[in-house]
């Protein structure tokens, strides 16, 4: 079944461990082919580039998977049986990016943790952020 975080002792403050993420536009064009998601403005450099974005942009769920990442490494399992996020896209995330996700404790209530969670470029701008809940065991 995998591994349970049984002894997770965090308190509000504490900040997760981030995870840095480079975002290539082959992970774009293979997300578009696994998601059947075939926007041009992911994958056309050409038409993108005709656009209000300037360029291609990243798919918001390829974002959001990274975050989830970052959440599975600090809750393991818990994260994937019962996270749950509230999430706002703030700005386009692009090839080349460098996206970094993390997040901060806001609230322990039993087993019951809610933290602050967010994904920046390598610019600082924030790219989404949100709340992640997760009950640990």
């Amino acid at each position: 079944m995998g591994s349970r975080i049984r002894d997770v002792s965090l308190a509000v403050s504490d900040e997760l461990a981030p995870t840095t993420k480079e975002l290539s536009q082959g992970q774009v064009n293979r997300y578009a082919e696994a998601s059947g998601d075939r926007n041009p403005l992911h994958i056309d450099p050409e038409f993108a580039a005709t656009t209000q974005f300037g360029g291609t942009i990243a798919h918001g769920m390829l974002v959001l998977a990274f975050v989830s990442e970052m959440l599975t490494a600090a809750f393991g399992r818990d994260w994937l049986e019962s996270g749950r996020l509230k999430i706002r896209f703030r700005a386009p995330a692009r090839p080349g990016d460098a996206l970094t996700s993390g997040g901060r404790v806001t609230k322990v209530d039993g087993a019951r943790i809610v933290c602050e969670i967010e994904c920046r470029n390598g610019s600082g701008e924030t790219v989404l952020d949100g709340t992640a809940e997760v009950t640990v065991s």
